[in-house]
């Protein structure tokens, strides 16, 4: 990477969940109100297909011209992690970190249109990264998102009793949600501009914007 794509800021983008991100839900909100937020458009937003998603994700990473930060929701977690271990980057570029953010757990039991998609393996993700869990979430426990995030090696936040952290949630633009954020900018610029920190150990002392988190 050159130095002047090391100085830049990040481009933010939005990889929505099954069904897409409605006008009340907090990504939509933050595209509209963040000038470094983009939507990625998934297309088959009612019939989510693993492979359509990737490479309409990679896409995405593909075009833009800036260091990226990827903002996943619900089934977009997955998307985002089966594009990490599909597409295999080098660690920390193009893509320099990931909010994850209530991820639903995928198992047998799962809906049929989950579990076609797939849960994503259990691999560590290639930049920093950090998993937002609800406790009253119907789609994970707060277990399964723990365990989620030991997989791909997310720093975990439980942010208490917000169901799937949606637009049902009641969040609006979600200021908490976008503190975090911005200590994960702050930690991925800290590990671009400073190459010999580990973004890893970065990540796990350094994103601490929740008094509910647990490591």
């Amino acid at each position: 990477m050159s130095g002047d794509a090391l100085l830049q800021m990040p481009l933010c983008l939005t990889v929505p969940g099954y069904n897409g991100s409605g006008p009340r839900h907090w990504q939509t909100l933050w595209e509209q109100s963040r000038p470094d937020c983009e939507r990625v458009e998934l297309g088959m937003w009612s019939t989510p297909h693993r492979n359509h998603w990737v490479t309409k994700l990679d896409q995405a990473v593909r075009r833009a011209h800036a260091p990226i930060i990827l903002v996943g929701h619900s089934l977009g977690c997955h998307a985002i992690a089966w594009w990490a271990h599909l597409v295999g980057q080098p660690y920390g570029w193009p893509v320099v970190g990931a909010l994850m953010v209530a991820p639903p757990y995928i198992d047998a039991s799962s809906a049929d249109r989950l579990r076609k998609f797939g849960a994503a393996p259990p691999i560590a993700l290639p930049f920093p990264s950090i998993l937002v869990a609800s406790e009253d979430d119907p789609y994970a426990s707060l277990r399964q998102s723990r365990r989620m995030a030991v997989d791909w090696q997310c720093h975990f936040v439980d942010i208490g009793c917000y169901g799937h952290i949606n637009a049902d949630s009641g969040i609006g633009q979600w200021v908490e949600g976008q503190l975090i954020l911005e200590r994960l900018i702050g930690v991925t610029s800290h590990s671009r501009h400073n190459p010999s920190v580990s973004p890893a150990a970065s990540t796990s002392s350094g994103a601490s914007p929740s008094a509910n988190q647990a490591s």
